[in-house]
């Protein structure tokens, strides 16, 4: 029986198998790490729109009462 192309070929299925074992691997690394910046960029977005607006009020100081000159 000749060789035919359409043949599996028993190596090159354990090649392309581990093949897409590292990048499984490096996909899921890779989207943790999106998530984690999105995270922090979204609690920093947070912090500074509510410091905001709920920051401390800035008030016109109080004049200092001065003593008439007599």
């Amino acid at each position: 029986m000749p060789f035919r192309f359409t043949n599996k070929n028993p190596f090159m299925s354990l090649w392309l198998s581990a093949a897409n074992r590292v990048a499984a691997t490096g996909l899921g690394a890779l989207r943790a790490a999106t998530q984690r910046q999105q995270a922090a960029a979204l609690r920093e977005a947070t912090k500074t729109v509510a410091s905001f607006w709920t920051g401390p009020a800035k008030t016109i100081p109080a004049r200092k009462k001065t003593r008439a000159k007599r």
